[in-house]
């Protein structure tokens, strides 16, 4: 891919993404409304988060890790790239059907090893209720990663980037639908997840169709494809799952505490705005592109695109991560602070924003970083970063909470992110300078920072002389509006002027993107 046609690639996975968030914000604005923090948001919570765990693993890493190099290799040579993708289609589905009938049977158990402080209260029950609706998801999404490892492989970014908008959609109506129709509005909720997940499946399903690539349900085969798919997958899962499993680590260290698990839980879909905006972007399109360039012997343009995806990165990574610290509060209280979420629910969840909000950056260069091992089919050395990232969450998690209580997941959450960063760019440094950032991204890198530095100071000084304005019934959501387009003025102004960045890049970028 040519720099305008990466990030073009980054623009089109972003749009349908920020799409995602967007009405993933109105499905957390209504959960905050309708059931609020407490005992059943988090049992929800809890039931939830494990087929979203595994999802993390078969969506955002093993497939996008192992399967799309060696598809990509396949299509590119014009091989029978279908062939592969069958073989695998059946592998997976064989493999998530028995996981999916593991967890029905060990539901309790799954609960209990992921909320242990559940235990012997109503969250447990309800938790293990609720999981028996909402575990088969991860059948249907699972397939539904590899149908979009296809599409990204073959530069069709669109269906798969908008996939997920599907749950959102499906999310939202449903919990209105309860609260106009009436019931537990909760239950609603958990009975369209599954729902969803097939409308997800479908969608990506005959968008592979369309390209050429038709997939049918058939018994798995072992040969050697597949076990060095397997080989390279299973490491990859638990690398690019770290994120995930140290949340829910921090969700089981706050298990013990009512209301902590939907205060994290809340404050993390915040900041995963822009981590799935830009993060999530990155890595969907870096990895093929990585992939093809190795392939041909392009270490310049490894490097180029590797950099330029470290700049598309920081662009949006850093001014997020400096309002979250900033002004948090008019941020949560704007949003969440309604019906059942109230002011002490606010503040607490304000904290947590500002403390994902430091680790947001790090979050972000992994996307960027661990496609550099993945392209080279290496998943062994990031799964060793991982193990490290990992065992520094959780002592610091466990460290923590008798002093700080349950902020302590947060901390160590970000702490480790910053952790696994540091591992991936100091075992990058092997590969030589085409796994190395160019200049020109040092250069704009500091100037970024200096830019979000100075938005962060205008919004700090406007929310400490006007906070009021953020506490007005109707009034609060204009507020937060022209807090939000004077930090943007402010930090592209400053970028333009420093040389952050050139805004004539991203006007060439969407003119692009209209025409592919």
């Amino acid at each position: 891919m040519k720099p305008i046609k990466l990030l073009s690639g980054f623009l089109t996975v972003g749009f349908w993404t920020l799409a995602s968030r967007v009405l993933g914000f109105a499905r957390e604005i209504l959960i905050a409304a309708f059931i609020g923090p407490g005992p059943v948001l988090d049992a929800f919570i809890v039931a939830f988060r494990l087929p979203n765990m595994f999802r993390r693993f078969f969506a955002e890493g093993a497939f996008n890790a192992a399967f799309v190099p060696a598809f990509s290799k396949r299509y590119e040579a014009g091989e029978d790239a279908r062939h592969y993708a069958q073989q695998a289609f059946n592998l997976l589905a064989a493999a998530v059907l028995a996981l999916v009938g593991l967890g029905m049977v060990f539901m309790p158990g799954l609960v209990w090893l992921t909320a242990g402080g559940f235990v012997g209260d109503a969250r447990f029950g309800m938790a293990v209720g609720y999981g028996y609706i909402v575990f088969p998801y991860i059948l249907f999404m699972s397939l539904a990663a590899l149908f979009s490892g296809v599409l990204n492989a073959t530069g069709r970014f669109a269906a798969a980037a908008a996939a997920p908008v599907l749950l959102n959609i499906f999310a939202c109506a449903a919990m209105a639908a309860g609260a106009l129709l009436g019931g537990e509005v909760v239950l609603w909720l958990v009975w369209t997840i599954p729902v969803a997940g097939v409308a997800q499946l479908a969608l990506v399903w005959a968008a592979a169709a369309r390209a050429g690539i038709v997939l049918r349900p058939g018994l798995p085969r072992w040969n050697s494809e597949m076990r060095n798919l397997v080989r390279v997958a299973v490491p990859a899962a638990l690398a690019m799952g770290v994120t995930q499993i140290n949340l829910v680590v921090g969700q089981y260290v706050a298990s013990d505490i009512e209301k902590a698990a939907s205060w994290l839980f809340i404050a993390d879909r915040l900041y995963q705005l822009p981590l799935g905006v830009v993060g999530i972007a990155v890595g969907i399109v870096l990895l093929p592109a990585l992939s093809r360039r190795l392939r041909a012997g392009d270490s310049t343009g490894s490097q180029d695109a590797l950099s330029r995806a470290g700049e598309f990165s920081l662009l949006l990574a850093v001014p997020s991560a400096v309002a979250f610290i900033t002004v948090p509060v008019p941020l949560v209280s704007v949003l969440y602070e309604r019906g059942a979420t109230g002011p002490e629910d606010v503040a607490a969840i304000a904290i947590a924003v500002a403390i994902y909000g430091a680790g947001l950056p790090a979050f972000m260069l992994q996307k960027v970083l661990q496609p550099l091992y993945f392209a080279r089919e290496d998943t062994k050395t990031p799964f060793r970063y991982a193990l490290v990232a990992m065992a520094v969450n959780a002592a610091l998690a466990f460290g923590l909470k008798p002093v700080l209580g349950w902020i302590a997941p947060a901390i160590a959450a970000s702490a480790a992110g910053w952790m696994m960063v540091a591992l991936l760019a100091i075992g990058a440094r092997r590969m030589g300078e085409e796994a190395r950032f160019d200049a020109r991204f040092h250069t704009r890198a500091w100037r970024i920072v200096v830019a979000s530095a100075a938005m962060g100071a205008v919004l700090y000084t406007v929310t400490s002389a006007a906070g009021w304005l953020f506490t007005l019934d109707y009034w609060r959501y204009l507020s937060l509006l022209g807090l939000v387009a004077l930090g943007g003025t402010v930090y592209f102004a400053a970028g333009q002027a420093l040389g952050a960045f050139r805004l004539s890049e991203f006007r060439t970028a969407f003119s692009r993107r209209k025409q592919v």
